[in-house]
C-alpha cells in the first residue's frame, strides 16, 4: 500500500485510554509508552489510561501523550503500509516527522515535551487568547481581524486555516474578543478556546527562541517520504529544510487548507488519519470540494471521490489492513 498519505491530528484529539489497545496487544508499542514516560518525566499511562484526570488537557502532558498515542498507531500500521507522504496538524506535525524518520522517536518526544512546557508557560500574564470562527469565509474573518487590530491597537491574526468555513483567531485577549464580536455581527459562530496563550502567532516569539535552540540540537535526517508542512503547505524532503521550517511553526499560522490542496494538486487522493480521535480527516472533504470547484475544467466535471480513512483503535487498524 503506497498511495495513502498519512494525517496526524494535534491538540483536541486526546481522549481517555488512547492507544492502550495497541500497547496491551504489542510489547513493542508498550515499550514506546515506557520510553515516552522516561523522556518526558511524566506518568503518561496513569494520566491517559487509568483515569479521566483533568490534567489530561494540560498541554504539558497532552503534547507528549498525544504524540506517543499517534506513534503507537503508526508503529502498528508501518508494518503493512509504505506511505506516499504525510502531514500533521500543529502538534501532529511532530508525529509526521517521527513516522517519516526525519526525527527519531526519542528526539520527537524530547521536542514535544519541551514544546508543551514552553507553550504552557508562554503567557504568564494571561494576555493571549484564541477563538474558533465558523460559518464565515476567509475574507470575512481576515477583515474582522484587521478591523479589530485597528480598533484595539493590539495583535490578532487568523492563526489556523482549517477548512473554508473554519478558522481560528489568535492574539491579544482584547483584540481577539473584538474580532470575535465583529465575526458574530457578520454571521459567524464563535467558540472561545481554552488555551494558555496565543498559539501560532507572533506573541509566541519568546517560546520560539527556545524551541529553535531545541530543534537545532536534534539529529535531523532526510524523511523516507515527503512531509507537507503547516507553515506553507508544501512538501519538504530535505532534512535541513525541515529543520528550518519547523523553527517557524510555533509563531506561524497552520495552513491546513493549503496543505490538503497541495497534496491533491500533487496527485494524492487517499488519506489515512492515525490518531486516537478522527479530527483532521473530517476537515478534508470541504477543502477538496472547494479546490475542485476552482480547478474543474467545466461546472459539470465530477470530482474523483477521495478516500479518507481514520484509524483510531486496534480493531479499525486490523480492518484497514484486511481491506487494503
Amino acid at each position: 500500500m503506497k498511495d495513502f498519505a498519512l494525517l496526524f491530528p494535534g491538540q483536541g484529539a486526546q481522549m481517555p485510554g488512547m492507544a492502550r489497545d495497541f500497547a496491551d496487544a504489542d510489547p513493542e508499542i508498550m515499550d514506546l509508552w515506557k520510553q515516552a514516560e522516561k523522556i518526558s518525566g511524566l506518568p503518561l499511562r496513569g494520566l491517559y489510561w487509568d483515569s479521566e484526570d483533568p490534567a489530561m488537557v494540560d498541554t504539558r502532558n497532552l503534547q507528549p501523550g498525544l504524540t506517543v498515542a499517534n506513534l503507537s498507531i503508526w508503529t502498528f500500521a508501518s508494518r503493512y503500509l509504505t506511505p506516499a507522504a504525510a502531514a500533521g496538524h500543529s502538534l501532529g506535525e511532530y508525529s509526521a516527522l517521527a513516522a517519516s524518520g526525519a526525527l527519531s522517536f526519542k528526539d520527537a518526544m524530547h521536542a514535544v515535551t519541551i514544546r508543551g512546557q514552553l507553550m504552557a508557560d508562554a503567557d504568564p500574564s494571561g494576555n493571549g487568547a484564541m477563538a474558533a470562527v465558523l460559518k464565515l469565509p476567509l475574507p470575512a474573518v481576515l477583515e474582522a481581524a484587521a478591523e479589530a487590530q485597528e480598533l484595539t491597537q493590539e495583535l490578532v491574526i487568523v492563526a489556523n486555516r482549517n477548512t473554508p468555513a473554519q478558522f481560528v483567531l489568535s492574539g491579544a485577549k482584547n483584540a481577539v474578543a473584538q474580532a470575535a464580536e465583529l465575526a458574530k455581527q457578520a454571521g459567524g459562530k464563535v467558540i472561545p478556546l481554552a488555551v494558555s496563550g496565543a498559539f501560532h502567532s507572533p506573541l509566541m516569539a519568546e517560546a520560539a527562541k527556545e524551541m529553535r535552540r531545541v530543534l537545532q540540537g536534534l539529529d535531523w535526517r532526510h524523511p523516507t517520504f515527503p512531509i507537507y508542512c503547516n507553515v506553507n503547505g508544501r512538501a519538504v524532503s530535505d532534512r535541513l529544510a525541515l529543520q528550518d521550517i519547523m523553527q517557524e511553526q510555533i509563531t506561524s499560522p497552520v495552513l491546513w487548507i493549503d496543505t490538503i490542496e497541495q497534496m491533491r494538486q500533487d496527485g494524492l487522493n487517499s488519506w489515512l488519519e492515525l490518531g486516537p480521535k478522527a479530527v483532521v480527516g473530517k476537515m478534508a472533504p470541504a477543502i477538496l470540494e472547494a479546490w475542485h470547484k476552482r480547478n474543474a475544467k467545466s461546472p459539470d466535471q465530477a470530482a474523483p471521490a477521495p478516500q479518507i480513512i481514520a484509524v483510531t483503535n486496534l480493531a479499525q487498524a486490523q480492518e484497514f489492513i484486511v481491506n487494503n
